[in-house]
């Protein structure tokens, strides 16, 4: 039987032996094809988490002024890969020291950030990053959010499967394709 999830103003279905997390990590076109090739990773969706506006559009996250995160929702079964696995890949394949920013995409759309559904997803994403900024990891403070999720609203059509649809198009080639190049030498025994 499927677990539903009712938080906030978001009903989230949850298929049975299966588990979820919502992470933002810059534009969603990459972390998706990023974690599509994660064995263990049944199903990926693109959208909107954490903002004010109901049911935004891609043009209004685009402004910068809904409170959304470009988000997906990782759909994972946890006898194949593990929340510990999933955000150390989550971690790797962005840079979480940059505030509202990846690259070149620059808003509070693009922020690093986790949105968990439980108090133990919540304990372990803060106690990697402590752990990580100890250990000094990174040159600058990881700046992920850690917040309780609320909302999530699937962003249109057309920004699903993306890369998988658009490996061609010119952003694909230079902004997500390095990042699908990383996961595939980081996390080669992790892949599909």
């Amino acid at each position: 039987m499927d677990k539903e999830l009712l938080l906030s103003k978001t009903k989230v279905q949850i298929p049975s032996g299966l588990e979820m997390i919502t992470l933002g990590a810059g534009c969603f076109w990459c972390i998706e094809a990023v974690f599509q090739r994660l064995r263990g990773v049944e199903k990926v969706v693109s959208g909107y988490s954490g903002g004010f506006v109901e049911n935004p559009t891609y043009n209004a996250i685009c402004s910068g002024t809904t409170g959304h995160a470009e988000v997906i929702q990782v759909f994972y079964d946890p006898a194949v890969i593990r929340l510990s696995e999933l955000l150390e890949v989550f971690w790797a394949t962005h840079d979480p020291t940059s505030l509202n920013r990846q690259g070149t995409d620059a808003g509070p759309q693009y922020r690093s950030a986790i949105f968990y559904y439980n108090p133990e997803q919540e304990k372990l994403a803060s106690k990697i990053k402590t752990q990580l900024n100890d250990s000094k990891v990174f040159d600058d403070p990881i700046v992920t959010e850690i917040s309780a999720f609320t909302n999530f609203y699937t962003a249109e059509n057309y920004h699903q499967d993306y890369y998988n649809q658009n490996g061609a198009q010119p952003y694909c080639q230079f902004v997500v394709k390095p990042k699908v190049d990383q996961l595939k030498k980081l996390f080669a025994g992790r892949l599909k």
